[in-house]
């Protein structure tokens, strides 16, 4: 069975407004127990019957927390405490639904990924071209620290140019900001 639902720009003002909420609050700055609790609905989710559909978004969490901890790619400023306000949700303890809910409970989790990741997808292409370089250089036995970091760099300008052009482009078009989580 295929069950599909389209969020409006209602919806997504909504969940907007929920993680700027959850970002006030007391665990927002705290990195480490951002990253922990991150960690630990993987652990869950992994470990219950959810729904495959949710399983496959709340792994999705994964990469955000590899991009914080890669210490080739040491993202910095901005552009951490963007990944790091999209993580804040998940270290949230009063979730929409709660998670003990059976079948339903994760939800809201996977649908918080699943804007988050739209949201981060030039952070995370450029992260995956990122890994992909250094594990081609590290299998020609090229992978210097000098290369790592003119990648790097090269890799977070691009990811920086493409956010500005999506917004610029939507402000264009709709005369106004893109509707987005951050």
């Amino acid at each position: 069975m295929k069950i599909s639902f389209e969020l409006s720009d209602k919806d997504i003002r909504y969940f907007r407004q929920v993680l700027q909420k959850v970002r006030k609050g007391r665990n927002a700055e705290n990195e480490d127990v951002i990253l922990a609790e991150a960690r630990s609905l993987l652990g869950e989710v992994k470990d219950t019957d959810a729904p495959s559909f949710v399983k496959g978004r709340i792994e999705q969490l994964a990469k955000l927390i590899d991009m914080l901890e890669d210490a080739d790619w040491r993202l910095e400023g901005a552009d951490r405490k963007r990944v790091l306000n999209a993580l804040a949700y998940f270290a949230d303890p009063d979730d929409l639904i709660p998670d003990k809910v059976p079948g339903l409970g994760y939800l809201d989790d996977a649908i918080m990924v699943e804007l988050v990741v739209q949201d981060l997808k030039h952070e995370i292409e450029a992260f995956d071209a990122f890994v992909d370089f250094r594990k081609e250089k590290r299998k020609e036995k090229k992978a210097t620290p000098e290369n790592l970091e003119k990648r790097r760099a090269s890799l977070q300008g691009r990811m920086r140019r493409r956010r500005r052009g999506d917004r610029e482009r939507h402000s264009r078009r709709r005369g106004k900001s893109p509707i987005s989580l951050f």
